[in-house]
């Protein structure tokens, strides 16, 4: 085998990462601008996917590297044992068992993540930018979105990246620079994290997700735990969820980094919460041991479609970032004038004969769906899909008294309905039967409408993911829109804010 390079001197995009041999697993979204940043710094690189888009196989070539397609039978490729890579690079969706993987680590091959490499080479534009790092079970991209709208409402050139869609290292290669990063880190992308020290980071909360991945609780919460180490101002953390709380007490941090608080209650010092209905800062001021910043009234999110209480909480975890950065709260309050939820999170598709048709395929885990249950009273409920190994018996059972009725979606529906014969037998329960994408939400819309009176919320908050049946959850939620206004015909009272 060839020399292994030393790693730990290419720390930085100025350093000498010329004929490093790297292979980088999966040619998606990361895998691309994976291969994109290391041809340009001089790297080889050879790219090893199961499958691949047309137009990034031949994009790959323009660049410079090479590709070479993984065997079904999970055998390392022969041309990729030849490269003798110095350095693997994997996309966030490869298992950690993976074949390659087990090989590289029998091998001392090290092992980064996108995000190891993107905080190596941010200085590319000149003086890094900070970091600010969010994670959660729920809540990662909304509350990233807020933070990023309250950083730019107080005039700083903001990158919100990452999990959230653009890739960190898209956004510490952009030749205009940012003046900070709001980064999305998902629990695969944390798995792989070794030496990234944010300014600021948040764990809004933690539920079981993702299991299939990570093999236990303990590892996916592990993995969201590295996401504190080494933090450098504040480590926000959710104070009804002790897990969160936890991982700050045992994250090695840098002198004189915070813990702050964040829940629906009155914030303790160091804390932000709620008084008397209004969001208030007790740990960015001078005087926080008699006295407290207003930020708003959660009156003013519900007329914006952001007074779930959910929404709320990812408000205050936002708040606390942007503060923790130097944000006035006058520009917090006037951010939050201006924001509007994505689609699929919680959005009224249709108002019809008193009945609210609610689009909350975002909801792709038994703890948002529980969000979005616990935020309504009476509910015809859409549910089922690929549920990645969680147990859905503990959400119906919590949430069986608001359920006039449940329509089950999914693959294999058989767990979902064994949970309401187990827990909620009171609940009418139907099931869509068909396979076909294109019927699946016609059928289900038609079985809900059927079930559901005045007063009634019909939501689609499916606690699973979408793969099973849709590309993804935004194609499930615009299929759900669709077809509740087919069913209506089209004669309902659309709402653009969510609910």
């Amino acid at each position: 085998m060839s020399e292994q390079r030393d790693l730990s001197q290419l720390t930085s995009w100025h350093a000498n990462w010329a004929g490093l041999r790297v292979a980088v697993l999966g040619l998606g979204v990361t895998g691309f601008s994976v291969a994109d940043t290391l041809s340009e710094l001089g790297a080889h690189v050879m790219v090893s996917a199961q499958q691949a888009d047309e137009l990034r196989l031949k994009m790959l070539e323009v660049i410079g590297g090479t590709f070479v397609y993984e065997p079904v039978d999970g055998t390392v490729p022969e041309e990729l044992s030849e490269f003798a890579p110095e350095l693997i690079v994997v996309s966030p969706g490869y298992h950690p068992d993976h074949p390659i993987l087990q090989w590289a680590t029998a091998r001392n091959i090290p092992i980064w993540g996108d995000i190891e490499l993107a905080w190596r080479v941010r200085d590319k534009v000149g003086t890094p930018a900070p970091w600010i790092a969010v994670t959660g079970t729920n809540g990662k991209t909304t509350t990233v979105q807020l933070t990023a709208a309250m950083l730019a409402t107080a005039g700083y050139r903001v990158a919100p990246c990452g999990n959230i869609g653009v890739p960190v290292l898209d956004a510490v290669r952009d030749p205009q620079g940012f003046d900070v990063f709001v980064v999305e880190l998902s629990s695969y992308q944390l798995h792989w994290l070794q030496n990234v020290h944010p300014y600021a980071a948040a764990v809004l909360n933690i539920a079981d997700d993702h299991l299939d991945w990570h093999g236990s609780l303990e590892a996916y919460v592990a993995a969201k735990a590295r996401i504190f180490e080494g933090t450098q101002v504040a480590c926000v953390y959710n104070k009804a969820d002790r897990q969160t709380e936890r991982m700050v007490e045992n994250a090695d941090v840098q002198e004189g980094a915070r813990a702050i608080g964040f829940d629906l209650g009155a914030p303790g010092r160091s804390d932000f919460g709620i008084v008397d209905g209004i969001l208030c800062d007790r740990a960015f001021l001078d005087e926080r041991h008699n006295t407290a910043l207003e930020i708003t009234t959660v009156s003013e999110l519900e007329e914006r479609g952001l007074g779930s209480p959910h929404i709320v909480a990812n408000v205050l975890a936002a708040s606390a970032l942007a503060r923790s950065f130097g944000v006035p709260v006058e520009a917090i309050s006037e951010a939050l004038k201006n924001f509007r939820l994505d689609a699929h999170r919680i959005e009224v598709v249709a108002v019809q004969d008193g009945i609210t048709w609610i689009d909350d395929s975002k909801a792709t885990n038994p703890h948002a769906a529980s969000a979005s249950l616990a935020a309504n009273n009476s509910i015809v409920w859409i549910v089922g899909g690929l549920l990645k190994g969680v147990n859905i018996d503990e959400l119906v059972a919590q949430h069986a008294d608001r359920l006039r009725g449940a329509v089950v979606i999914g693959v294999d529906r058989s767990e979902v309905i064994s949970a309401f014969e187990r827990h909620a037998p009171g609940v009418s329960v139907r099931e869509v039967e068909s396979a076909d994408t294109s019927d699946v939400m016609v059928t289900a819309v038609t079985l809900a409408a059927e079930l559901a009176q005045s007063g009634d919320v019909v939501l689609l908050a499916p606690a699973a993911a979408s793969m099973d049946q849709f590309t993804d959850y935004a194609e499930r939620g615009r299929m759900f829109a669709e077809a509740v206004k087919a069913n209506l015909g089209g004669e309902a009272d659309g709402e653009s804010a969510s609910h």
